[in-house]
């Protein structure tokens, strides 16, 4: 009957007949909501029942059955007499007339028309009405399929849960021969998620195949992996991914994008991409969302000239950017820096239409921030407030923006001043100002600050303890550290590996290796070597990533996913072992006290736990063998390196010329460099090799010309060889060619770094060419940079002790002054009493020039010779007035 019925109403010359027949059916058998309320409470099984009614039944009045909704049915439709569950939507002599059909309130219920109907399906009978829905596709259930996951998470308060009662109506399904739809798993899985029992959710998964034999559909797939990436288990995607595409299930949009979203944020962009690659060859439709997250990746891993890229072909293809993909990018360029590009880029953003809404402004003043542009970030936050009111997280940027510029106090206010706005700041909120005063050494603020914290209804997190513990040790108090730690276990407040590493660093500085090395025990200690045991024994053991993954895939094909589920899950939740950094501080330490081969032990024990060493690791080990004087030894490490299928790193390199410049040998470092740059492979050979014999016949300045060039051309300008090299011809007294890279540095508006001007200074003065010297300052002002004190006493002392450069003197001290430095803290004391003096003498002479040069004239003053003479004695009297 319910087959010919569906085939009657989709054949159009009979579907006007098929109407009258319905109408005589509704009006025999009441309304459709109370043919379902009747077939429920009467009927077992109910599912056939519900069949025979199933083309009278449309997805609205299944929503409203479902969700218990107070609705009425009037037949308002001239055309068919009959409310909107009478019309056949598949006709097309009614399509028009399904669709001006009206579910009205029961405000408008006419007398004798309709029935209102109140239900409930939180019973296992109500479950199965809710999974014999989803086995029709025209009822839309997917449209409120959160509800049903309410629903079943909540249940109905009785004895019995939502899950029980939704495994009860499955299992009675099944055990009646009704095939259960797999939609009906695809709800138990988000389900159990949001319950917060992940596992359960899998095991559900499990037992859809091995139990009911219901093969997954796309939704259901999609369903697994999104809880296995929220659960951060990405190799669980995609293991599921793969299984879907040997099953001959095709992915949707929806499951790459589930897939390309935790790959983005695990870091494994390279993956990503060749799946974004699989996704456009395959036909499948690539959506604004699927661009977004790609792109965000890509400004995650600092690639964001790929990204850019990306977003033309995005725009190139049809494809509209959204606010969240502007959003996306602008994030990403503030991170990486250059907000002169980033400005730029909003500009052509805001051509395209985009309007900067709350998000974007934080990011622009988050990014104006990270690049010291505090006044700037400062005005975009006043404009963002003149037009929307900003929220806890812009407030937190705020915050960390003025404690990194070192204005402490005034990002204390601001956190006053959202209080008073209303806003309830986070425990994230609070770490920003808690680490503000430990970098500025006001631990007593950042105690009480972390006791305020409970106040706002926030409590203390792992990251709170970090940097409580950093502080404290910077700064000595490596005793309380070890309190902190202690409390944070105590309160239950589990420390992360950053929390291990802080605290083993600190007791290393404060020369406690065998408290470092206990604490580093405990970290091994205290992960579950029974889980490792387990892995590491059998045929498919687990030694690293590649074997675990196969691992992986092998329980995903034996249908084993509960079994996979756990693996992973037991082995994140020991994920607070020691790591590459905690070795690496352990190394450094060895290295620090002269135990190279004590650190060499290290690395072979770090390999033997799976872990690979980093270029952090192997720069460590040669800066302990150029340290101990054992530079012969470096080419094992470099051996060590090219067997992990590795290259030096910029870092080893850099390194490794620091060095070389230490000892005299600038020769050697050119060299390195040269080899670097020919390792990238993107550097004209004729140019190197141009630069080669420039270097060898002294021509330094062409050097740095020709290679300067080969930077812009490729746009990667990296400035630490050129200050490597300065630095170290100021070393070797070779400050003539030093001065030679500065100029043409500052000719290509490349910015000198602090310490190059530092060196540049120092040996000028020491050659007693005090009127570079002075020129190399005043670019240090003019570019911004503040010179620590001792440098600052050096040049303004020989300057006043010089009798032609004491006005130099002067008026170098009064730039310094307007640039914002504190000219009494940088000078020595005896350096303060000349340069007042001088001033002292020079505003005299000034106000009798101007008052009665004649005077000037009787004093015998009448040249500036003589006016240093006045000074010099005036000098020596004031000074055996001061003994």
């Amino acid at each position: 009957m319910h087959r010919l019925t569906k085939h009657l109403i989709k054949h159009p010359t009979i579907s006007r007949s098929f109407s009258s027949l319905s109408t005589l059916f509704l009006k025999a058998n009441t309304d459709p909501l109370a043919q379902i309320t009747r077939i429920l409470t009467s009927s077992s099984p109910i599912e056939p029942q519900l069949d025979k009614i199933e083309p009278l039944l449309t997805p609205q009045l299944i929503e409203s059955y479902i969700k218990g909704k107070t609705t009425t049915q009037v037949p308002c439709c001239t055309q068919c007499g009959l409310g909107r569950a009478g019309c056949n939507p598949y006709s097309e002599e009614q399509r028009d007339c399904f669709i001006s059909c009206a579910e009205v309130s029961t405000s408008e219920k006419r007398e004798g028309q309709g029935v209102t109907v109140s239900s409930n399906c939180i019973s296992c009978v109500g479950f199965r009405f809710v999974i014999w829905a989803m086995r029709v596709r025209r009822f839309r259930v997917w449209e409120y399929e959160n509800f049903v996951i309410d629903m079943v998470v909540k249940g109905n308060g009785e004895e019995e849960d939502g899950f029980g009662l939704y495994w009860r109506a499955m299992e009675e399904a099944r055990d009646e021969g009704i095939s259960v739809p797999a939609d009906a798993f695809g709800v138990l899985v988000v389900s159990y998620w949001k319950a917060g029992e992940a596992e359960k959710g899998v095991e559900a998964f499990e037992r859809m195949v091995s139990e009911f034999r219901v093969e997954p559909n796309v939704h259901v797939y999609n369903k697994v992996m999104y809880v296995a990436v929220k659960m951060g288990l990405v190799m669980l995607a995609r293991v599921v991914y793969q299984k879907m595409m040997k099953s001959g299930c095709q992915p949707s949009k929806w499951s790459y994008n589930i897939l390309l979203d935790g790959l983005c944020k695990s870091g494994q962009m390279e993956d990503a991409l060749r799946l974004f690659d699989e996704m456009t060859e395959s036909g499948v439709m690539v959506n604004s969302t699927t661009y977004t997250i790609v792109l965000y990746g890509l400004c995650r891993a600092k690639r964001t000239e790929d990204a850019l890229r990306l977003f033309d072909q995005m725009r190139k293809n049809g494809c509209r950017p959204d606010t969240v993909t502007y959003n996306a990018l602008l994030g990403g360029f503030c991170k990486v820096g250059g907000m002169n590009d980033v400005l730029s880029l909003l500009r052509s953003f805001e051509s395209d239409g985009y309007s900067l809404g709350l998000n974007g402004f934080s990011c622009i003043v988050d990014g104006l921030f990270r690049a010291g542009r505090f006044e700037e970030a400062k005005e975009w936050f006043a404009e963002l407030c003149e037009k929307v009111m900003p929220d806890v997280a812009v407030y937190t940027i705020m915050i960390r923006g003025y404690c990194k510029a070192g204005f402490v106090m005034e990002a204390k206010d601001l956190l006053h001043e959202m209080c008073g706005k209303g806003l309830v700041p986070d425990t994230q909120c609070y770490n920003s100002l808690i680490k503000g005063f430990c970098d500025n050494g006001l631990l007593d603020n950042a105690r009480s600050l972390k006791l305020e914290i409970s106040q706002n209804n926030c409590f203390p997190d792992a990251c709170t303890y970090t940097i409580l513990i950093c502080g404290l040790c910077r700064n000595g108090l490596v005793g309380e550290a070890e309190q902190i730690f202690k409390e944070m276990e105590k309160v239950g407040c589990m420390p992360t590996v950053v929390t291990f590493n802080a605290l083993i660093d600190g007791l290393c500085r404060a020369g406690d290796l065998e408290g470092a090395t206990l604490l580093f025990s405990k970290m091994e200690v205290g992960a579950n070597p029974l889980v490792f045991l387990r892995l590491s024994q059998g045929t498919d053991r687990v030694f690293d990533q590649a074997s675990l993954l196969k691992r992986i895939e092998r329980l995903s094909d034996s249908g084993m996913y509960v079994k996979a589920y756990k693996d992973l899950m037991e082995l994140a939740d020991n994920r607070i072992v020691p790591d590459i950094t905690t070795w690496n501080t352990l190394i450094k330490d060895r290295c620090r006290n002269g135990d190279v081969k004590g650190a060499m032990n290290l690395v072979r024990k770090l390999q033997l736990k799976g872990l690979q060493p980093n270029s952090i690791t192997y720069g460590t080990l040669i800066d302990g063998l150029y340290r101990s004087n054992k530079e012969e030894q470096i080419s094992r490490v470099l051996d060590m390196i090219k067997k992990s299928g590795e290259s030096p790193s910029i870092a080893i390199y850099k390194s490794m010329m620091t060095w070389s410049c230490r000892k005299g040998k600038v020769s050697a470092a050119f060299n390195l460099w040269i080899d670097y740059l020919r390792s990238l492979g993107n550097r004209d050979e004729e140019s190197l090799r141009h630069a080669e014999e420039h270097f060898q016949q002294g021509k330094i300045t062409k050097v740095v010309e020709i290679l300067l060039e080969m930077d812009f051309y490729v746009k990667e300008l990296n400035l630490a060889p050129y200050t490597i090299w300065l630095i170290g011809l100021c070393q070797a007294q070779r400050l003539e060619e030093a001065l030679g890279i500065f100029r043409v540095l500052v000719e290509n508006e490349v910015h000198v770094t602090a310490p190059s001007c530092v060196m540049l200074i120092r040996g000028l003065c020491e050659e007693n060419k005090l009127d570079l010297a002075t020129d190399v300052f005043i670019y240090s002002i003019k570019r911004g940079i503040k010179l620590l004190p001792p440098i600052c006493d050096k040049l303004i002392s020989r300057l006043l002790r010089s009798q032609d450069h004491r006005k130099d003197a002067y008026d170098l001290s009064n730039k310094m002054v307007s640039a914002g430095y504190d000219i009494l803290a940088c000078l020595h004391e005896s350096t303060r009493f000349r340069l007042l003096s001088y001033s002292n003498a020079l505003a005299s002479v000034i106000a009798f020039q101007e008052t009665s040069p004649s005077r000037m004239a009787s004093l015998g003053c009448n040249s500036r010779m003589d006016m240093d003479s006045t000074f010099l004695v005036t000098e020596g009297q004031q000074k055996a007035v001061q003994r």
